[in-house]
C-alpha cells in the first residue's frame, strides 16, 4: 500500500493553491468536479504522490460542512490500493468501519472508499483503486 495523496480543504482553490504555486509545485492537469462528493479537485504533484486541494461546489458537501467546522486545513489522508472491493471485505472483517457500503467515482476515473475518522483514530482515510492504466499503475 502507497500513499496516494494528501487532501486539504479550502474554500477556494486559488487562493488555497498560493502555497503550492510558491513552493514551485506542478500541477497535474486541469481542475476536475467529482459531484458525487460536492467538490472541485485541483492535483500538485510531490514525486509519486499528489496534494489535492478540495473546494465545495455545493453548501451540503462533506467539504462545505468541513470547512464549516474547522476550516481551512488537511482534510484525510489517501492510501493506493490494488482491488478495493477485497481490501474493504478485508478491512470490515477485522472490524473496520467504512462511510459507504461501497465504492464511489473518485477524481480522474479512480473508485473510492472512507474509512470512519473514529476507526482511523480520528483521521479520515481514503482508498484508492485506479483504472487499469492510469496513473498509479
Amino acid at each position: 500500500m502507497l500513499l496516494d495523496h494528501v487532501a486539504i480543504a479550502t474554500p477556494d482553490l486559488d487562493t488555497g493553491a498560493a502555497p503550492y504555486v510558491a513552493l514551485g509545485i506542478k500541477v497535474e492537469g486541469p481542475d476536475e468536479e467529482v459531484p458525487g462528493q460536492g467538490v472541485r479537485v485541483r492535483a500538485y504533484v510531490v514525486g509519486d504522490t499528489l496534494i489535492e486541494l478540495l473546494s465545495p461546489t455545493r453548501p451540503d458537501s462533506p467539504i462545505a460542512t468541513f470547512l464549516e467546522k474547522r476550516g481551512p486545513g488537511l482534510h484525510h489522508t489517501a492510501y493506493r490500493v490494488a482491488d478495493l472491493d477485497a481490501e474493504m471485505a478485508r478491512l470490515t472483517a477485522e472490524g473496520a468501519r467504512f462511510l459507504q457500503a461501497a465504492p464511489v467515482p473518485g477524481r480522474a476515473g479512480s473508485r473510492v472508499a472512507f474509512l470512519h475518522p473514529r476507526w482511523g483514530q480520528g483521521t479520515l482515510i481514503e482508498l484508492v483503486e485506479h483504472p487499469q492504466g492510469g496513473r498509479h499503475d
